[in-house]
């Protein structure tokens, strides 16, 4: 008995519920199943719809623009249009390419911005390329200097994870023109790995940020029953799926390894039970200025928005800032001059609409 209750003090000593709340909420934008977003200017966002559409809304007014794009996307399971970024005209998506007829992978194409219609060209395929399972494709999209870092997810084939000469279940990083640095693990100390690999050992990674502080890479991943974290990318490191479960268990109970152990790359935060952590973003802005530096996590499961304060790496400190006041948090953009917040939402998991999802900014009062 007295075990439990140093647990139970354990966890409230490091997790607390924001108590007061001085902020609002407000639905600025309705739409149907939006995944991904990116400021391309301060008054307009660009989103993707996980069912084929990108919309450019705008922030003032919330007018929404529809642009045409000449993708071949499949919108199946989990898959679809997924995350999108922006920079000096030109946009990179990441999507659900269907290969052939019933055969998916995870690819990112880029396009010079034109809001009319964007022609992408293909950048990269996830390898192999005939997969049929229509889920765990990440993917979230980031850039740091000249380079794109994605997350691919392992499409369920957990088995495949630690052969670095697939892309499943794992950090990628190239050049905004698709091309492999020469710096990437495989042409330092990792010869086996495929080129574009730079992090091994993830599951489902739909959460991957640069860090405007110090500009770290940070990612979020899904485990299977409990196990979901956060944590640091690391060049030529591992994350050790499925050789560890981060806490968590199968689907069926039965346990999968440790949740970590030397050797491999250590989350800074883990939850067990899940809560669905989805988009990440290392807070800095004018608005919510007393948290820079704080990591915000979006939840899908939970309905929630988690604050942790990590600067000290031996006592993380969780904040739930709200949870149940809009649905499933699917991503999370700070505006790059007055620091508000701006979130993505969805009703239910689903193929289609209708436009009852949202975009929503968050404010001070």
């Amino acid at each position: 008995m007295k075990k439990i209750v140093l647990v139970i003090l354990f966890i409230f000593s490091f997790t607390s519920i924001s108590q007061s709340e001085n902020f609002n909420l407000k639905k600025i934008a309705s739409l149907a199943k939006p995944w991904g977003s990116t400021f391309i200017n301060d008054r307009e966002l660009l989103i993707t719809e996980k069912i084929g559409k990108i919309k450019l809304v705008n922030i003032d007014d919330g007018k929404i623009i529809e642009i045409k794009h000449n993708l071949k996307f499949k919108n199946a399971g989990q898959g679809g249009l997924l995350d999108i970024v922006y920079k000096d005209n030109y946009v990179w998506i990441s999507y659900t390419e269907e290969v052939k007829k019933r055969i998916y992978s995870t690819s990112i194409a880029r396009g010079k911005l034109n809001k009319k219609k964007i022609k992408f060209k293909n950048i990269f395929r996830s390898k192999p390329d005939d997969i049929s399972t229509e889920f765990h494709f990440g993917s979230r999209l980031a850039i740091k200097d000249d380079y794109l870092f994605a997350s691919i997810g392992e499409r369920g084939l957990g088995g495949l994870v630690q052969d670095p000469k697939n892309h499943l279940g794992s950090i990628i990083r190239i050049k905004l023109n698709g091309k492999i640095p020469k710096d990437n693990p495989k042409f330092t100390n990792k010869p086996d790995w495929l080129p574009e690999i730079y992090q091994i050992g993830v599951r489902n990674p739909q959460g991957l940020t640069v860090s405007t502080i110090n500009g770290k890479v940070f990612a979020s991943n899904h485990g299977a029953k409990g196990g979901d974290w956060f944590g640091e990318i690391k060049k030529g490191e591992n994350y050790g799926w499925p050789i560890l479960g981060w806490g968590g268990t199968n689907y069926d109970g039965s346990k999968i390894g440790p949740k970590w152990k030397p050797g491999f790359t250590k989350a800074i935060q883990y939850w067990v039970p899940s809560i669905g952590a989805s988009a990440i973003t290392i807070y800095k802005g004018k608005e919510f200025s007393e948290w820079d530096g704080n990591a915000l996590i979006a939840s899908l499961r939970a309905k929630s928005l988690i604050k942790l304060d990590f600067q000290n790496l031996n006592e993380v400190k969780e904040e739930i800032i709200f949870k149940n006041k809009i649905d499933r948090i699917r991503d999370i953009q700070v505006h790059p001059s007055n620091g508000k917040i701006y979130l993505l939402s969805e009703k239910t998991y689903g193929q289609k609409g209708p436009e009852e999802d949202g975009l929503w900014l968050m404010e001070k009062n």
